[in-house]
């Protein structure tokens, strides 16, 4: 009796760990302020362009990308971008606080500045959101304790350790806690940015937005199991990732870039490519100058088109009508290129169910 009851619990939680609270004005802003924040020496690239992209379309909201000092974002595994403002200078401009900081992982989770920077807004009333890893920043922040969180699947037992404050939920996409949120894998960006556009602007507006992206579910329905070590199933598709780095180079990979291109598309790709441990990818421009995206973000080129340097290029990204469909164009690309275990290890990575 006492397992049925605590089943009887614990399905009751999931049921509502996903149910993002609609937005409260709480400053009289026409728009609640929104910050993407990345640590400069290495910041998830999915993680930060997704949300950013999935809100900016929504136009429901104040964007900014922040970063905690001056300088570009070193974007992991591909990119750079030049934020907005850094931490001070959003403080400055906002000295209220943001409404929603949205937090990726990053290369530093214990940075000092940023641990300090999310604390601080949490502590002044803003939803703060964790996408994939970024939950350790948010963790270390203090931001979770006794409340229900999630993140990667690989990192469980790290937090589980390190974090034993917090209630840690696996096989869900997002939990919201309150004013604290997290998400699973990199995929989980997707449907937890547009979970956001529906807390702030409703479900209509979400769902035009996810149609204009061509997402069809942005629920909370996941199965992190799936994506661990398993003899018979994807195993072979880890070892593949240890033999792409001891037994072949790399290939420069060229994605081109110009004035509105769309960054959910470019984020997809260049990520995707990156992460099949053949391929190193570099943004290529017609000059060095920096661009702005689609949405806005400025992307610093890495190579001038034409140059000694420039790799070959891949097809235009353009040329994908659908942006939250550019992951699987990319799988199918890798697929192509380098053999579906290689195409499976980055949708592991990903934890991307589509393509499992």
């Amino acid at each position: 009796m006492r397992k049925l009851i605590y089943l009887f619990l614990l399905i009751g939680q999931l049921a509502t760990a996903g149910e993002v609270p609609a937005y409260q004005d709480r400053f009289g802003r026409a728009k609640p302020v929104v910050a993407v924040v990345g640590e400069n020496s290495g910041t998830e690239l999915t993680d930060f362009v997704i949300p950013y992209g999935v809100l900016a379309r929504s136009g429901a909201v104040q964007l900014l990308s922040v970063a905690t000092q001056t300088g570009p974002l070193t974007m992991r595994p591909a990119l750079k971008l030049q934020p907005d403002a850094t931490t001070a200078e959003f403080d400055q401009r906002y000295p209220q606080g943001a409404d929603y900081v949205i937090v990726p992982a990053v290369v530093k989770p214990d940075d000092a500045t940023l641990v300090a920077w999310v604390a601080a807004k949490g502590a002044k009333g803003a939803t703060v959101v964790s996408i994939c890893d970024g939950a350790l920043v948010v963790a270390n922040a203090g931001l979770f304790k006794g409340k229900r969180a999630t993140a990667h699947w690989a990192t469980e037992s790290y937090r589980k350790e390190h974090y034993p404050d917090t209630q840690w939920i696996s096989n869900i996409r997002y939990v919201a806690d309150g004013k604290a949120i997290s998400s699973a894998g990199v995929s989980a960006a997707m449907p937890t940015a547009l979970a956001l556009v529906e807390a702030i602007a409703g479900g209509a507006r979400a769902n035009e937005v996810a149609q204009q992206l061509g997402v069809a579910d942005w629920s909370t329905t996941h199965d992190s199991d799936i994506f661990r070590p398993r003899l018979g199933t994807n195993l072979t598709a880890y070892i593949t990732g240890y033999t792409n780095q001891w037994f072949h180079s790399r290939d420069s990979i060229g994605v081109p870039v110009a004035a509105g291109v769309d960054e959910i598309t470019l984020a997809f790709t260049a990520d995707a490519w990156s992460r099949s441990k053949r391929s190193k990818v570099y943004t290529v421009a017609a000059s060095a100058a920096p661009l702005q995206s689609l949405s806005g973000l400025t992307i610093v080129p890495d190579r001038v088109q034409g140059a000694a340097d420039a790799p070959d290029l891949l097809p235009a990204s353009a040329g994908i009508a659908l942006p939250g469909k550019a992951l699987d164009r990319a799988l199918e690309g890798l697929e192509q290129r380098y053999g579906r275990r290689t195409a499976l290890l980055v949708a592991l990575e990903f934890e991307y169910p589509s393509y499992h």
